[in-house]
């Protein structure tokens, strides 16, 4: 049975800003709760999230003291966004609690693949994905090919889930690194083996659904 969609607020009072990660986040296949400048914390908790990304300078509203709230009435993973790149700020909100911390400006593959991380290692996970006969649970660690469980390693299990949520789309190594792996200091060799480890483990069940497109990267057909 499917499961809801992974449901994060995005605290933002830059309509700009605020646009582009709801629309990154959806892309991703996020439900979306946006907020300019919310009235307090129980405005946001009615939304029911799972994580909440907040602006550090809201306005008349600290981000600081709105995550504070947040933390005390319910121990929602956070990760906020500033303009402002010094160490007192940085410590100020992993102090509060904060999962993580983005500086403007920062590329949305970037959010996507922290706001990822930070809801695997709270335990909160998204939604279970299929495509064809695939079908691939982040949370319970679980891939299946027509019916038959695959012996995939969490890296592996985590660049399936997302090369099935966007499938069709041309993947470069550079977003695979970004996206699955977190960050890009990673040699891009790395996403070829991984890659290929993964294609030997689906081909064992089923036609080739990882295509190599020269030059550009990969993309998933189910």
């Amino acid at each position: 049975m499917a499961t809801a969609p992974t449901r994060v607020a995005v605290v933002e009072d830059e309509d700009a800003v605020r646009d582009a990660v709801t629309r990154a986040l959806r892309g991703d296949g996020f439900a979306v709760i946006p907020f300019g400048v919310p009235g307090g914390a129980g405005e946001i908790l009615a939304a029911l999230p799972d994580l909440a990304v907040v602006d550090v300078m809201l306005g008349p509203v600290d981000g600081f003291a709105l995550a504070a709230e947040l933390r005390e009435r319910l121990d929602l993973p956070i990760v906020f966004l500033t303009a402002r790149d010094c160490v007192a700020d940085r410590v100020a909100g992993f102090a509060l609690g904060a999962d993580d911390y983005l500086v403007k400006p920062f590329a949305l593959e970037e959010l996507l693949a922290r706001v990822r991380a930070v809801l695997r290692r709270s335990g909160r996970h998204t939604e279970p994905v299929q495509a064809g006969d695939l079908l691939v649970d982040e949370a319970a660690g679980v891939a299946m090919r027509a019916g038959e469980p695959l012996a995939l390693t969490p890296t592996e299990l985590r660049l399936l889930a997302f090369m099935l949520r966007h499938r069709g789309a041309v993947l470069s190594k550079h977003q695979l690194l970004t996206q699955v792996w977190g960050y890009d200091a990673y040699d891009p060799n790395l996403v070829e083996v991984h890659v290929s480890a993964l294609r030997r483990k689906l081909e064992r069940a089923g036609r080739r659904v990882i295509h190599t497109v020269r030059g550009l990267g990969y993309r998933f057909e189910p």
